[in-house]
């Protein structure tokens, strides 16, 4: 990770730490960059890049301020407006588009914010690039054989323009209602919108499909994205479903990359599940490519327990959908995701989308003829303990000979009946130790014995 920019983009609270001013930086250095690559092909023209936000209310300052920056360096952008971060992808890559950005902070609160980049592919931007517009926020660009203090404006006619693109955006709802093969005619189904970008789009596409659509959380204003709604806070949508008798619900977090699932019976069900419906009926109908469902280390042992009993081989990466994409892109995998709700269908995305991931999800219990709660009772959850420990100094927790041989005896008591996973936070001076067991009470025991040996040998922080 670099200086600014993450695992998913340069976040952070809005006009404290990712302010307008680093917008328009942004801006300045993907117009100019882009379209020096364009002349340096030969093509007379300027770089093309389209730009989509959620619904917090400091997006459209940063919008603005993407915009002054990249037309003030001889680029044109286009226009979104409101949209998910997946529909973003989808437009740049099938319009053909230089680049890509999103203005979102995801399921955070709406004081934060952040700029998430797409290559022309649609897939996350490259770290050598990243790596240059940080190298320009810190004024010490080196490019093209020179060191750029500052970047030229564009004058005159090579002036970027700002183009409306609505039409972008209508277009990857087509996209979306083109995947649905089955009809949805006589099945309830709610859905909670975060008040974030797909409030104006996820109905839009299940109308379309025939169900009888029941939405919450579709009301933005610019401050209540994320409020007590979407994935990360499922009860109002799991007594929406309960309470108003749906066959099923789905829910999105604030840039509606992510999706969680609620059964019949206000049941929730996490991204691992969704990975373990979608991966088993792919299996059946030979369509899971290399036999492989790639996941990240955070993954519930139980879903790697039902994988074994399927025969369904699977990887598990660093924390991050970035990782998981990057992993099935180059080894040719069709299904990939994080606990949380990023699922990666490659075939159709190059990024988490929670729309998509809902449409799979109903074409599973369609074509399967089973509610989702039948559909999800063969995956047995293990409880998970989790303490975050705060610390000194990550790397020499971790690598203490008294941490590792504390974790190695707790991983030689569960043997093959749960899991430890002790790892460095990426963001905060956290050592994080989980356990997964057939007990809470064997969860809490093996991670207590390892936080005990991590205070004990002076690396926690009081």
């Amino acid at each position: 990770m670099g200086k600014y920019f993450g695992t998913d983009g340069f976040r952070g609270e809005a006009n404290k730490n990712l302010t307008a001013d680093h917008a328009y930086k942004v801006g300045r250095f993907l117009g100019w960059y882009y379209t020096q690559l364009k002349h340096q092909a030969g093509k007379q023209e300027p770089a093309r890049i389209i730009i989509g936000k959620d619904t917090r209310r400091s997006s459209y300052m940063f919008e603005y301020s993407l915009v002054a920056g990249l037309t003030a360096s001889g680029a044109d952008a286009y226009l979104l407006h409101v949209t998910t971060t997946p529909s973003v992808a989808y437009v740049t890559k099938t319009d053909a588009f230089d680049c890509g950005i999103m203005i979102s902070a995801s399921h955070n609160p709406y004081y934060d914010n952040g700029i998430k980049l797409l290559n022309k592919n649609g897939e996350k931007m490259d770290e050598d690039t990243i790596g240059l517009i940080e190298n320009y926020l810190d004024g010490t660009l080196n490019l093209f054989g020179q060191t750029w203090p500052e970047l030229p404006f564009a004058v005159g006619s090579e002036i970027g323009c700002t183009v409306d693109y609505v039409s972008g955006r209508n277009r990857y709802i087509g996209y979306l209602i083109s995947l649905g093969i089955y009809s949805f005619r006589g099945l309830k189904v709610g859905l909670d919108c975060a008040n974030g970008a797909s409030w104006n789009i996820a109905k839009a596409v299940f109308d379309a499909l025939g169900a009888s659509t029941y939405v919450i959380n579709a009301n933005p204003n610019g401050l209540n994205i994320n409020e007590n709604a979407g994935s990360t806070h499922i009860q109002g949508l799991q007594k929406f479903v309960v309470d108003n008798g749906l066959d099923v619900g789905f829910a999105y977090d604030g840039d509606a990359d992510r999706c969680l699932c609620v059964d019949e019976k206000g049941n929730l069900l996490t991204g691992d599940h969704i990975l373990y419906i979608c991966g088993m009926y792919m299996k059946e109908r030979e369509k899971l490519k290399n036999n492989t469902v790639v996941t990240t280390v955070m993954s519930n042992f139980g879903l790697y327990k039902a994988f074994d009993e399927a025969g369904i081989d699977y990887v598990k990466t660093a924390v991050g959908d970035k990782y998981v994409y990057e992993y099935m892109s180059k080894n040719g995998c069709r299904l990939g995701g994080e606990e949380s709700g990023h699922i990666i269908f490659s075939k159709y995305a190059t990024t988490g989308d929670g729309l998509l991931t809902s449409l799979k999800m109903m074409e599973v219990m369609l074509a399967k003829k089973a509610k989702m709660s039948e559909l999800a009772a063969p995956l047995t959850i293990y409880p998970q303990v989790l303490v975050n420990v705060k610390v000194k100094d990550k790397t020499a927790a971790q690598n203490d000979p008294d941490v590792q041989n504390a974790v190695k005896a707790a991983e030689t008591a569960l043997g093959d009946t749960g899991r430890i996973l002790v790892r460095e936070s990426g963001t905060e001076p956290l050592i994080r130790v989980m356990a997964e067991a057939q007990t809470e009470e064997e969860c809490r025991y093996q991670v207590d014995s390892i936080v005990k040996v991590i205070h004990a040998k002076g690396h926690a922080i009081a």
